[in-house]
């Protein structure tokens, strides 16, 4: 009798267990993705400079090689 008592305890503790690390792991993803999108949001306006950049100097370089 003692030992399925024992046995019941153990199985709930592993399951309490195991529940915790789900409750934790999704947390942590959720957060995960809760920072990336905060940090595509801070780097978009970089990005579209770094793009009309980009665009720019190819323009200059094709001005440049028909002109030269």
């Amino acid at each position: 009798m003692v030992f399925w008592i024992v046995l019941a305890v153990v199985v709930v503790l592993a399951l309490v267990v195991l529940g915790v690390v789900a409750h934790g792991t999704l947390g942590a993803f959720a957060r995960l993705g809760r920072e990336l999108e905060a940090a595509e949001r801070d780097v978009a306006p970089v990005r579209a400079q770094a793009q009309q950049s980009a665009e720019r100097a190819a323009q200059l370089r094709d001005q440049r090689t028909t002109a030269g």
